[in-house]
């Protein structure tokens, strides 16, 4: 059952950005790239305050540098809208289960993104998640 309404065109658009985002992190680096934008549109806190779709979701301003670039507006393929449809159906994994933030640095992973607190690490992206008090909303998702 879905946790997120999703249309066919939303989960395509979805499966774009977790190519675009995470391709090189393999099917699990994408599947949690996926967690976060389902986290950003649930959460309804922090900077996410208002997204309710995937496309607000995706091109919230300054959210995802893949947006910009032209890889991101290729069609997607089905083994990425299998993931986006895991994502959209309630599916998630550690370290993205409540997580709203992921960057890749040059090094390694600092203690604090935008304020929130470090929780793990898969591959070369670092994630992040809101305290309770910033955003208790994100720990009644799942």
């Amino acid at each position: 059952m879905a946790v997120v309404q999703a249309r066919q065109s939303d989960i395509a658009l979805l499966a774009r950005l977790l190519r675009a985002e995470a391709e090189g992190e393999g099917t699990l680096g994408m599947q949690l790239v996926g967690n976060v934008g389902i986290n950003r549109i649930r959460a309804n806190c922090s900077d996410f305050k208002g997204l309710r779709t995937i496309p607000q979701m995706v091109f919230q301003p300054h959210a995802f540098e893949a947006v910009i670039h032209g890889y991101f507006y290729q069609r997607a393929r089905e083994s990425e809208k299998r993931l986006a449809r895991k994502a959209v159906n309630g599916y998630y994994h550690w370290p993205a289960k409540y997580s709203l933030w992921y960057f890749k640095p040059p090094g390694n992973c600092p203690s604090k993104w935008y304020n929130q607190p470090f929780v793990g690490r898969y591959k070369l992206h670092c994630f992040f998640q809101p305290t309770a008090e910033t955003c208790q909303n994100v720990y009644n998702t799942f």
